[in-house]
């Protein structure tokens, strides 16, 4: 009997990981169809070819080395499991099979760097972004992972988890990562030409199409249920099922909330309804709840959404002034309130210490400081590095001619809408 209950919920389990798993590889084509909207027409292929791309890489990468860097032994684990012998050992392990856990891993390294993307976008080498690719997918964001899910000392000196970090499904861990790994590209790329003026003035970009990258938003948000719910990591059990619907709800509430913050700081800095901030508020709602959505009540997650949409307007703003260009926002959105969400955390996920004063579960805010630091100085330093390499051997940036006449050609030799050009 006791075998049989296992057996049911080991299927239960891993059939929710997997789902979870292809509603976030889904976040894929989010991300390719919002930036798609937020660049120009003449760099619409090549953003779609890096999307692509970049997924492909990030797969291959992590089988190969990264899912063993970020959990020990992970890749021998996960070959017993391609040569038939995956739920040998399960009961100990987990509830669900191990390549179940290797693919809701892998989808998540995937949108570490599909953030980059949209951050470099319209005057980055296509080849130069991909080599790129193949550093973070395999090295970078694997070796940032060991120290925080895969419970690793940080090059052998301190335990994230031990000094009171906790960052429920990547806040800090994916998106602050991504987001890191994409302002070191952006500081040595600069600028797209036309954006920044002489006399300081800031010129606006428009994206060729809103509809696409409204639709992008909703992909997004739908996919962040599998993201946040699979963190779970489990669904079958009293306990579990409550907490996926608590999670699914509280995701659900911050991105509702950070769509309405955004749109009333919009509409009270330029009097008008700006969608671009609109869409940007509704991830930045979706971001900033992602390292904590199992404790808050739902209007808790309300305000911390709200909180997340409001930042991000003001965030996108200062960034201009600062001349750090950011087509899509992925900065602002991925890494300011990544850090906000992991400084969340302790609100509603609080430490709790026996009585020989050891902490036995929750975050403090000085872990969640030291984890934030630790992943931004990790991430940005070796990216900086990568791309300086990438710079030096092959350049990063296309020529001022390829940028004008847009990359989609010069990249890619087709055009997305070749009826509208009138050639």
């Amino acid at each position: 009997m006791e075998n049989s209950i296992f057996e049911l919920q080991y299927a239960l389990d891993t059939f929710y990981f997997l789902v979870c798993g292809a509603l976030v590889m889904w976040m894929a084509a989010g991300f390719a169809m919002l930036e798609a909207g937020l660049v120009r027409a003449k760099n619409t292929t090549e953003i779609l070819t890096k999307n692509v791309a970049l997924y492909a890489i990030a797969c291959t990468m992590y089988m190969i080395c990264g899912y063993s860097i970020m959990y020990g032994d992970g890749l021998e684990f996960f070959l017993s499991g391609i040569m038939g012998d995956g739920v040998a050992g399960a009961e100990e392990a987990a509830t669900y099979a191990p390549s179940a856990d290797f693919f809701f891993q892998v989808v998540f390294v995937a949108t570490a760097m599909s953030i980059v993307s949209g951050a470099v976008a319209e005057r980055m080498k296509l080849w130069a972004f991909l080599a790129f690719a193949v550093v973070m997918t395999a090295v970078i964001y694997p070796l940032e992972g060991s120290w925080t899910w895969g419970g690793a000392d940080v090059f052998g000196m301190y335990n994230l988890g031990e000094l009171g970090f906790s960052d429920f499904a990547g806040s800090g861990i994916v998106h602050m990562a991504g987001a890191s790994a994409a302002l070191a590209g952006v500081l040595l790329l600069g600028a797209r030409k036309g954006k920044y003026g002489k006399n300081g003035e800031i010129n606006a970009i428009p994206g060729a199409n809103l509809p696409l990258a409204t639709l992008g938003t909703f992909i997004l948000w739908m996919g962040w249920f599998g993201f946040n719910g699979g963190s779970v990591l489990a669904t079958a059990s009293v306990e579990s099922s409550n907490a996926v619907a608590i999670v699914f709800m509280n995701t659900n509430a911050a991105a509702a909330g950070g769509a309405i913050a955004a749109l009333l700081v919009g509409r009270v800095l330029f009097g008008k309804a700006d969608l671009t901030m609109l869409l940007n508020g509704a991830l930045a709602g979706l971001v900033a709840i992602t390292a904590e959505p199992s404790t808050p009540t739902p209007l808790v997650a309300t305000l911390f959404g709200a909180m997340g949409g409001a930042l991000v307007v003001f965030s996108i703003l200062t960034l201009d002034k600062l001349k750090i260009d950011d087509p899509v926002g992925a900065i602002s959105v991925h890494g300011v309130v990544g850090f906000l969400g992991l400084m969340l955390v302790p609100v509603t996920n609080y430490a709790v210490f026996n009585d020989a004063g050891e902490k036995e579960s929750g975050a403090t805010y000085l872990g969640q400081l030291i984890g934030a630091g630790t992943i931004f100085v990790w991430v940005f330093g070796a990216s900086l590095v990568v791309w300086g390499l990438i710079k030096v051997i092959a350049g990063l940036r296309v020529t001022e001619e390829e940028e004008y006449e847009g990359v989609d050609l010069t990249e890619c030799g087709q055009e997305a809408y070749p009826e509208f050009t009138g050639k």
